[in-house]
């Protein structure tokens, strides 16, 4: 019997983010956060 292996390593390392992806960052969480935000009242309503 023969066994045939592969081996490898993946390294990741994270992007360092510029100002502008930051600050879209943080937009699309407070979209997120306000749209949290009209589910939970529109649910109470029902």
């Amino acid at each position: 019997m023969t066994l045939n292996m592969l081996f490898f390593t993946i390294t990741i390392h994270q992007k360092q983010m510029t100002e502008e992806e930051i600050r879209h960052q943080q937009i699309i969480e407070e979209i997120m956060e306000e749209n949290r935000r009209k589910q939970l009242s529109a649910v109470r309503f029902l």
